[in-house]
């Protein structure tokens, strides 16, 4: 997933990614707050900075120059929109749009950098800062949103549209003000906006407490295991991170497998002991909803109210329609029935699975019934016995030089032309963090590449792409690009190896940072990944296609220790085998986005309660047919952050996006494959124009047609029929 910090006015409420959460752009308040602080003049956020690209100084900033350099770009913009608003002159474009397009740099710096590394690098005094600055940004955001004379610019400059002369972008830059303006409540009178700053006040300190509480609880609920023989099954790296991470905790002697924030645990595919596996899960699945300080239930429950009130107060029946009426979907009746139509097939091919692993426990005289914590497990043994190979035999060949840059910048290389150079002269935020300058097919340098993959305690879970510096002609600015996953950092001296997944995330979430890099339009607004939710997604997941190519897996699945090639058969075995599991992954995955909109299709007093969130969850899953036991959902209410932040009513678009993913994927198969042709088609009629054209029609520019779910049904081994996206 791609989080990043719109700017000036991306004001789709509810819809912005989960460290943008607290991101909520300008108040009188501010001002005056910042009349208390003032900034230093030497505040690296003061002025853009030196390096190139305007590189963050990571080496530069210090915990005590965010606050003042929030409160100083807040009340920066606030005099900036009033200069705009208070204007004697007609609106034009310029004086009006163009202006908003550029003020709040000085906020965007500080909001930029504070926010990506609160979610890769945080401490306590950051997450203090966090707490308390989301209320006033949520503020700061209102008062521009809610001005009434800058609203009547946008609104005239919008009436008249058709006679400004304008060219395409500027035309669509216009109209997604307008709309940014409308959704975000213009339009209400002035009791009502007093009460929707109210509502988005509240939602920003709740989604800043999820987050918070969710990080400390997976630290919190890690599993501390007392003897190494309680680990068997797992390879002899996985054992001494266990250790290390148990003496970083001051328990020498002992174990501790740290967390990942999925239901599922990535050990519980090798762990023998099945008590050690019961434990696992049960603290994934827990978290954050057994009391004490970090539980979520209560913040879940009022977050989904206040959406709820907040929906009903903009004019909409709920969350979820307001959230949809801006995305390719439009529609809650267009998700649920995508979603209705996979779900079924999905949990029969799920139980279908279980069968074949309930057979094997019986052969086996195990003597119980399949259980969550048993399916990795089991589902390993019975990819060994169809497909003669395990996950573990993939590993060696999946180390993380290799992967990245024989693998992730070999494919992006031989499809686009652009190349890559590591630095060691720019500051980073954390040790293992690298840097790579990125050029373009001309020689002329396209961006500044930030990797940062290994898992710390202080680092969110998951894996997604963020911006440092967006691209954008009206600014003169060179996209500063990050990638995060979370990788287990082995003992000192050890190889770090992928698992299958790993590598493919690596791929993915490229596909984020290559989005970025490509886009090549004026305004801001349009940048990069500014485009909808539901289309985010997609070229991402074409990128993961590289991946298991012929020629890039052969550039880069090289033994680690002799530099073989992986074996054409142990490949033959995993294509073949790509289909395998499905029927869980699937139906994983429909469970959290089908939960996800239970949340956010129900009306106020329909809300569930603190004490009352696992049994709405409970009943969400069994209404939808999901229910199913030996399956959860990928998340879970309480640790489920893309609902708290970017993805509010908006999971379900991963399985939407990868209609559009599996149809292109065919495109390319079609094409010639990897060839430098298809990759300037893909990156100039798609990759480079953000949210500057509508969404679909980009994909229709890019595929000639409307998309086909048929490759999607096919990939994913389902056999209910659904008709194509629109």
């Amino acid at each position: 997933m791609k989080t990043r910090l719109a700017l000036a006015l991306a004001l789709a409420l509810g819809t912005a990614s989960p460290l943008f959460a607290a991101d909520k752009a300008a108040a009188p308040k501010a001002a005056a707050a910042a009349k208390t602080a003032p900034m230093a003049a030497d505040n690296p956020f003061a002025k853009p900075s030196t390096l190139p690209f305007q590189y963050p100084a990571f080496d530069k900033i210090k915990n005590s120059d965010y606050a003042p350099a929030f409160e100083a770009g807040m009340a920066e913009q606030v005099k900036e929109v009033d200069a705009i608003a208070d204007n004697k002159d007609a609106a034009t474009f310029d004086n009006t749009l163009v202006a908003l397009e550029r003020s709040g740099q000085l906020l965007t710096r500080v909001s930029t950098v504070f926010f990506n590394l609160s979610g890769t690098n945080t401490n306590d005094e950051m997450e203090k800062i966090q707490a308390e600055m989301a209320p006033k940004l949520s503020a700061h955001q209102d008062a521009i949103a809610l001005n009434p004379k800058l609203f009547a610019r946008v609104d005239a400059l919008f009436q008249k549209r058709d006679q400004l002369g304008l060219d395409a972008e500027s035309k669509r830059l216009v109209e997604r003000y307008h709309t940014d303006f409308v959704r975000a409540g213009a339009k209400l009178n002035d009791a009502d906006k007093a009460k929707l700053k109210a509502f988005n006040a509240e939602l920003a300190s709740l989604q800043t407490s999820f987050s918070q509480n969710l990080l400390k609880e997976n630290n919190a609920s890690a599993l501390v295991v007392d003897t190494k023989e309680e680990l068997k099954g797992l390879s002899d790296g996985a054992i001494a991170t266990a250790a290390e991470a148990a003496k970083k905790r001051g328990l020498e002697g002992k174990y501790v497998i740290t967390l990942q924030n999925t239901s599922g645990q990535p050990a519980l595919a090798q762990l023998e002991n099945r008590a050690v596996r019961e434990r696992l899960q049960k603290a994934s699945v827990g978290r954050a909803s057994h009391g004490g300080e970090f539980d979520n239930r209560a913040i879940i429950a009022k977050v989904a109210k206040i959406r709820a009130e907040r929906a009903a107060l903009l004019g909409y029946p709920d969350h979820a329609t307001y959230v949809l009426e801006d995305e390719t979907a439009h529609t809650v009746k267009a998700v649920n029935d995508r979603l209705s139509q996979l779900a079924p097939a999905a949990v029969a091919n799920a139980k279908k699975e279980a069968a074949d692993m309930q057979a094997l426990i019986d052969k086996e005289k195990g003597g119980f019934q399949l259980a969550a914590w048993d399916w990795s497990y089991y589902a390993e043994k019975v990819r060994t016995q169809k497909f003669n190979f395990d996950e573990s035999q993939l590993r060696p060949y999946f180390e993380f030089d290799n992967v990245l840059v024989n693998g992730v910048f070999y494919a992006a290389n031989k499809l686009y032309g652009i190349s890559f150079k590591e630095r060691k002269d720019l500051p980073v935020y954390q040790p293992d963090v690298r840097t790579f300058d990125v050029f373009d097919k001309d020689g002329k340098q396209l961006a500044i590449f930030i990797v940062d993959w290994y898992a710390r305690d202080n680092k969110r879970g998951g894996a997604w792409m963020n911006e440092y510096v967006s691209q954008s002609g009206l600014f003169g600015t060179t996209p500063v690009v990050a990638n995060h996953l979370n990788i287990p950092k082995p003992p000192k001296g050890e190889p770090t190896l992928l698992t299958f997944d790993e590598a493919n995330t690596a791929f993915h979430e490229f596909g984020h940072a290559l989005h970025g890099m490509f886009s090549n339009v004026k305004y801001p607004r349009f940048s990069g990944t500014s485009v909808p939710r539901d289309f985010v997604e997609y070229p991402s997941q074409v990128n993961e296609m590289w991946m298991t190519w012929p020629e890039i897996m052969k550039n880069y699945a090289k033994h680690y220790k002799t530099g073989e090639p992986i074996p054409q058969e142990l490949v033959d075995k995993v294509l073949s085998a790509q289909k395998f599991n499905q029927g869980f992954a699937t139906t994983e995955y429909l469970g959290a986005a089908l939960l996800d909109q239970a949340y956010h299709q129900i009306k106020a007093d329909q809300a569930p309660t603190a004490d009352t969130v696992l049994a709405f969850e409970a009943n969400a899953l069994k209404k939808a047919g999901v229910d199913y036991a030996p399956v959860p959902p990928r998340y879970r209410s309480t640790y489920f952050s893309h609902i708290l932040g970017g993805y509010s009513a908006g999971y379900y678009a991963y399985i939407w996006s990868e209609v559009l993913d599996a149809d292109s994927v065919e495109w390319f198969k079609e094409n010639g494959g990897l060839t430098r042709k298809n990759g300037d088609h893909f990156r100039d009629t798609l990759l480079s124009r953000g949210g500057s054209v509508d969404a679909m029609q980009l994909f229709r520019d890019f595929r000639g047609r409307d998309p086909d779910v048929k490759p999607l049904l096919e990939r994913r081994g389902l056999t209910a029929t659904a008709p194509a996206a629109k």
